[in-house]
């Protein structure tokens, strides 16, 4: 797996792990890649080629072995990175279920991010998608 193929894997983990690609989530993990590098430059078919064989090992392998792989391919600020766009991506739908909570846990264990910062960004996360308005 190379670090593109890691960044990827990391957000699909966070859209697939509650056993549903719910289509809100799907459609923010496609538009948070195709504004970075190196996916703005890939074509659809790339791209395409990329998800599919990221959702044949999520579907053989489950999201936990996923992470575990994909988590040290990349570098400490990648990770960060990835950690904070999973942690949008499970709260996208205004939905935090469990299991989401728990792909977050398990992925700061597996990154070199310190846990305070880890904290820092779910804090944010939660901050921005709270309905504050909401009366």
């Amino acid at each position: 797996m190379n670090p593109s193929e890691a960044f990827a894997a990391i957000a699909l983990a966070a859209v697939a792990c509650d056993g549903a690609l719910d289509g809100d989530e799907a459609a923010m993990l496609r538009q948070l890649l195709e504004v970075r590098s190196p996916y703005a430059n890939l074509g659809e078919e790339a791209m395409g080629a990329m998800f599919d064989g990221l959702l044949g090992r999520l579907s053989s392998d489950g999201w936990e072995q996923l992470l575990a792989e994909a988590a040290p391919v990349l570098s400490a600020p990648q990770q960060e990175t990835a950690y904070a766009m999973a942690a949008l991506l499970v709260h996208t739908n205004r939905s935090f279920k469990p299991v989401e909570q728990a792909m977050l846990q398990r992925l700061g264990e597996l990154i070199s991010v310190p846990p305070e910062r880890c904290s820092q960004i779910l804090e944010v996360m939660a901050v921005l998608h709270r309905d504050s308005l909401r009366a």
